[in-house]
């Protein structure tokens, strides 16, 4: 392929056909015939197509629709795109560089539930045991019947299903924490996301537990901090806090060095600054716990849910480790059927033509006419506009970091990289 200045990285191995092109002209036909005895193209990308990622990014950047912009395709276990767009701080004009740190949110899922899972492999838990074997306070759940929102009173009735560590890993548990369901958490002291204050994970959770559900567990998907509760296993069944436990489970063995729920000191100016995209049509800065919790606070909380911080390239490590059956550079951090069994959709048609397995969406066949990307493939993303794509069908993994919310300007960050990366296939 080829290769770009500044903060591009191209990918550079070099293909067969062109390391003949450049012996005599006698070793042609030999180059041919090796070239149709391995079934491949030269590249996998059509280099003057691929380049159209730059010219879409640059242009909502430019236009001022988004701050700045990160993104990365991965192919064949090889980096073919890498590239920051815009700015890292706007105000100051500080360019976004590929190894910036952004709030990743909710792929903080992903890297907490595949370390769970790691349990469930050694035998520690099942995931149809009741989760009020490890956590008492949710031995009886209560589901909303009414809410009064002058008052900020409801009425509940008992769950005629018990909860499991499945409804949890499956955001089928019925908690909920959108809506009217936000002000219930706060009156009850729940932090969903981010906390300044000194709250552990285990008290946080034990607060949850109060909380009413939006419906019978195992009746519907609801999204929500249903990843908080997972986080609270890991602490009680491995003994350790949840970053020590995900760090020697899952970041230190994919080399995700730059990953954290807090940032060190001599990190914290690799930082993106969060912006918004309100109503009114133009960016500005957010300010407030989004903005700052990544180094703020009493810094004890750490939402399994939404709470780390990371480079594009660790999560990079983390995906080609899913791809790679479990495995990073020839350590097995998980399974291969365990991820097998993570992959499939878990909820059946509880969201429509999209699936969910354990961790992110499922493409089921249904969903396909709506999307380029391949059938099978895995995706999730966070509030703050991160988002990747695992696709074995391909072979190939892609990701685009942004740190923008709530974005109203009609663009849709990530399907433009699923849209300009896949047409340049071969």
């Amino acid at each position: 392929m080829w290769q770009e200045t500044e903060t591009a990285v191209y990918g550079k191995k070099q293909s067969l056909f062109t390391k003949n092109m450049k012996k005599t002209l006698i070793l042609l036909s030999l180059g041919a015939l090796l070239l149709s005895s391995c079934g491949k193209q030269p590249e996998a990308f059509y280099p003057e197509r691929l380049a159209w990622v730059d010219s879409a990014y640059r242009h909502y950047v430019n236009e001022g629709y988004m701050p700045h912009c990160v993104a990365m395709v991965v192919k064949d276990g090889e980096t073919v795109y890498l590239k920051a767009f815009g700015y890292r701080d706007r105000e100051q004009q500080i360019p976004c560089q590929t190894t910036d740190i952004f709030r990743m949110a909710s792929q903080t899922k992903a890297i907490i539930t595949v370390a769970f899972m790691t349990l469930f492999e050694e035998g520690k838990i099942q995931l149809d045991e009741p989760i009020a074997k490890y956590l008492p306070e949710w031995d009886n759940p209560q589901v909303l019947d009414s809410y009064d929102p002058s008052t900020g009173t409801y009425t509940t009735h008992p769950a005629k299903t018990r909860l499991t560590v499945r409804h949890f890993i499956t955001h089928t548990s019925g908690l909920c924490i959108d809506g009217f369901y936000d002000h219930i958490a706060a009156q009850l002291g729940v932090p969903t996301h981010m906390s300044y204050d000194s709250i552990p994970l285990r008290e946080a959770v034990r607060r949850m537990a109060q909380m009413p559900l939006k419906h019978e567990p195992g009746a519907d998907f609801t999204y929500a901090c249903n990843t908080n509760v997972l986080g609270a296993l890991c602490e009680i069944l491995s003994g350790q806090d949840i970053y020590t436990f995900i760090k020697e489970r899952v970041l230190d063995p994919c080399e995700m060095t730059d990953t954290y729920f807090y940032l060190p000191d001599d990190k914290k100016e690799r930082l993106v600054t969060l912006y918004c995209y309100p109503q009114n049509g133009s960016l500005e800065r957010v300010d407030g716990i989004y903005q700052d919790f990544p180094y703020s606070g009493a810094k004890v909380f750490c939402s399994p849910s939404a709470g780390l911080c990371g480079t594009i390239e660790d999560y990079a490590h983390f995906c080609q480790m899913v791809l790679d059956n479990g495995t990073y550079k020839g350590r097995r951090v998980i399974g291969r059927k365990t991820l097998e069994m993570m992959q499939k959709n878990g909820v059946g048609h509880m969201r429509g033509e999209i699936g969910y397995g354990m961790a992110w969406d499922v493409f089921t066949p249904e969903n396909a006419h709506n999307t380029i990307v391949s059938e099978g493939s895995m995706r999730w993303g966070g509030m703050f506009g991160t988002d990747y794509i695992i696709d074995p069908q391909e072979n190939m993994i892609l990701l685009m970091y942004v740190n923008n919310m709530p974005n109203f300007s009609g663009y849709n960050a990530k399907t433009l990289l699923h849209n300009t990366v896949y047409q340049a296939l071969r």
